[in-house]
C-alpha cells in the first residue's frame, strides 16, 4: 500500500491504513460470495471443470490482493481475468464445440434425448373412442383422469402412478355420482377441478399420461389435450434402456445407439430413428467436412474470393476517397472548412444500421431512388439491386464506402496535419510538383501512421456482418435446393451465420465453431504478417 505525503503530495511505500485493509476485505467479500454462489450452481450441474477453473481464479484473487506487495499483480490481475473470460475463453470454447455434432439436432444429452424420443414415439390408437374426461385431484394432490365412455356407460378413473392409482371400472359402489346428461360430478377420496384450477395446472394436465395397463409400453396410456375428452394413445416403440436401443413396433426393427453419430440407428442400413438426436465427440470430422462435403465445399470457395475482395475492396475504396479528401480540405485557405469537415463526417455518426436500412430502401427495383430519380429508369429497365449477385455486391460495397469514408478521412486528416510543413516546402523548394512531394514524402509518412489502421479495417470488414445482413441477407440465394443455402453477397461470417443458427438441416453449431476457428487463423495470420510489414515500413522511414 501507498501512504500520501502531505506536503509532497506524493505516495510512498508504507504501512496499509485500517480503512484500506476493511475496504479491501470487504469487497473481497463480495467477489467471494458472487463466486461461491456461482460455483454451487456449477456444481449441481457436474460442470467441474468450470468449478475447479473459477475456484483457481478466486484463490489467485485474494493471495494476490492480501498480501503486501506485489504491486503489478494488482493491477495486472483484472486485465487477465477479464482476458481470459472474454477472449481466450471464447477460443477455446469455440474449439471445444467445434469437436463435437452440437446442433439444433444434438443439443442435449443421451438422456435428454431418449426422453424426448419417448415424448413423440406415441400416437392415438386408430378407431379408438374419445372419453369424456373429468379431471380430478386425489388426497395426496395428484392428478386422475374419470374417463366416461358413453356409448357403454361406463366410467373408468387413474393417475399417472399405476400401482397406487390403477386403471379401473368405477361404480355407485366407488361414490360415483353422475348428473341426469350422465356426466360425473363426484367420486369418493377425489375432487374435481373447476374450469379455473385446471387452467391454473394446464401444462401439468395437458402432459398426464395414465397408464391403461401394468406396461404402459405395451397397454398404452390416456392422454388429453384440452383437459375435456381423453384418448388412448399407443407407443410405437419398446425401450430397452439397459442394451440402448429401440424396438419399433410395427415392423420389429431394432435402433441401436451409435456413439460416433449420436442417434439412434439401425445398425445394417444406417436408419436413423428420429431426427433428436444427442451431443458427442466427433474430433476433427466437422474440420474434414468443410473440405470433402460437395454442399460446403461448392459454394465456399467463390465466398472465401469474395470475402477477401470485399474486405480488400472496401479498404482500398474507403481510404483512397478518404484521403482524398483529407488532401483537399488540408489547407487552411479554404473558406467554412470546419463545416465541411463537419457534413463528411455525419454518415459515421449517423447510426451504422439504419443508414443501411435507408440505403436498401434506396436500391429498390421498383419506386427505389437510384433506380428511378438518378438513374432515370421505370419499373421495367430497373437494375435488380438486391436480387442479382453483380448489382447486389456492387451495392455493399457503396453502402460500405459511404459508411466507411468519413473514418479514413478522419485518420488522413490528423496523420497529415502530424507531417512537418517543412518537408514540403523544402521539396517544392528543390522543384518537387505536387504529385511527386505526395507520392515520395507525405504517402510513405502517412502509411507509417496508418498501416496499423488500415489492417484492423481490412480485418474489421472481413468479418463485416452488419451491412452485408442488413443490407441483403446475404442473398440472393444462389441454390435454394442446398440444406445449407449460400448466398451471392454472402462473406464467411454471414454464411457461417446460416450455419450455425438454422438452414434446410438445422442449426449446425459445432460446424459452425470449426468455421470460426478458421476465420480466426486466417485473420491472425494476416494481421500477424501485415504487422511485421508495417514494422519493417518503419524502420525504412526511419
Amino acid at each position: 500500500m501507498f501512504t500520501k505525503n502531505r506536503k509532497a503530495g506524493l505516495y510512498t511505500g508504507g504501512q496499509p491504513s485500517l480503512r484500506g485493509t476493511l475496504i479491501k476485505i470487504a469487497i473481497l467479500g463480495l467477489i467471494d460470495a458472487g463466486l461461491v454462489f456461482v460455483i454451487m450452481l456449477l456444481v449441481a450441474k457436474h460442470a467441474w471443470t468450470m468449478v475447479v477453473v473459477l475456484s483457481i481464479i478466486g484463490l489467485a484473487v485474494n493471495f494476490i490482493y492480501l498480501r503486501q506487495g506485489g504491486l503489478p499483480a494488482k493491477y495486472l490481475a483484472p486485465v487477465v481475468i477479464l482476458l481470459l473470460i472474454f477472449q481466450i475463453y471464447v477460443v477455446l470454447f469455440s474449439g471445444y464445440i467445434s469437436t463435437t455434432n452440437y446442433g439444433s439436432l444434438h443439443n442435449g444429452s443421451y438422456e435428454e434425448a431418449l426422453d424426448a424420443i419417448k415424448q413423440s414415439a406415441y400416437a392415438p390408437i386408430e378407431g379408438s373412442i374419445d372419453y369424456e374426461l373429468k379431471v380430478a385431484e386425489a388426497k395426496d394432490k395428484s392428478l386422475l383422469f374419470i374417463a366416461t365412455d358413453f356409448e357403454s356407460g361406463k366410467t373408468f378413473v387413474g393417475g399417472s402412478n399405476y400401482s397406487k392409482y390403477p386403471f379401473r371400472e368405477v361404480t355407485a359402489a366407488d361414490g360415483l355420482v353422475k348428473d341426469s346428461y350422465g356426466a360425473v360430478t363426484g367420486l369418493k377420496d377425489a375432487t374435481i377441478l373447476t374450469d379455473d384450477q385446471i387452467t391454473d395446472r394446464s401444462v401439468e394436465v395437458t402432459s398426464t399420461k395414465v397408464p391403461m395397463g401394468p406396461n404402459i409400453e405395451v397397454d398404452g396410456f390416456l392422454s388429453t389435450t384440452d383437459a375435456f375428452t381423453a384418448q388412448h394413445y399407443s407407443y410405437q416403440y419398446i425401450f430397452n434402456e439397459k442394451d440402448q436401443t429401440i424396438k419399433r413396433i410395427s415392423d420389429g426393427v431394432i435402433f441401436v445407439a451409435d456413439g460416433s453419430r449420436g442417434f439412434f440407428s439401425n445398425p445394417e442400413d444406417g436408419e436413423i430413428l428420429s431426427e433428436v438426436g444427442w451431443k458427442v465427440n466427433i474430433g476433427l470430422r466437422n474440420f474434414t467436412r468443410i473440405f470433402n462435403d460437395e454442399q460446403l465445399r461448392g459454394p465456399l470457395i467463390g465466398i472465401v474470393i469474395w470475402t477477401f475482395l470485399f474486405a480488400f475492396l472496401t479498404v482500398i475504396s474507403t481510404f483512397i476517397l478518404g484521403l482524398g479528401l483529407a488532401l483537399l480540405l488540408n489547407d487552411s485557405r479554404i473558406k467554412g472548412l470546419k463545416i465541411l469537415r463537419a457534413f463528411l463526417i455525419l454518415p459515421y455518426a449517423f447510426p451504422a444500421f439504419l443508414s443501411a436500412y435507408v440505403w436498401k430502401g434506396m436500391f429498390a427495383t421498383e419506386n427505389g431512388f437510384i433506380n428511378r430519380s438518378i438513374l432515370g429508369l421505370d419499373n421495367s429497365q430497373g437494375i435488380h439491386w438486391l436480387t442479382e449477385t453483380g448489382p447486389a455486391r456492387a451495392a455493399v460495397l457503396l453502402v460500405n464506402l459511404w459508411l466507411g469514408f468519413p473514418y479514413m478521412f478522419l485518420i488522413s486528416t490528423g496523420a497529415l496535419q502530424a507531417i512537418p510543413s517543412d518537408l514540403s516546402e523544402a521539396a517544392g523548394i528543390d522543384g518537387a510538383g505536387p504529385w511527386k512531394i505526395f507520392r515520395l514524402i507525405k504517402l510513405p509518412l502517412l502509411l507509417v501512421s496508418l498501416a496499423p489502421l488500415l489492417i484492423a479495417s481490412f480485418a474489421y470488414n472481413f468479418n463485416n456482418f452488419t451491412i452485408i445482413y442488413l443490407v441483403t441477407g446475404g442473398g440472393p440465394i444462389l441454390d435454394p435446393t442446398l440444406k445449407i443455402t449460400a448466398g451471392g453477397t454472402d462473406i464467411l461470417i454471414t454464411f457461417v451465420y446460416r450455419i450455425a443458427f438454422g438452414g434446410a438441416g438445422g442449426a449446425d453449431y459445432g460446424l459452425a465453431s470449426a468455421f470460426s476457428i478458421l476465420i480466426f487463423a486466417i485473420i491472425g495470420s494476416i494481421s500477424f504478417f501485415s504487422f511485421r510489414r508495417t514494422k519493417a515500413l518503419e524502420e525504412v522511414t526511419a
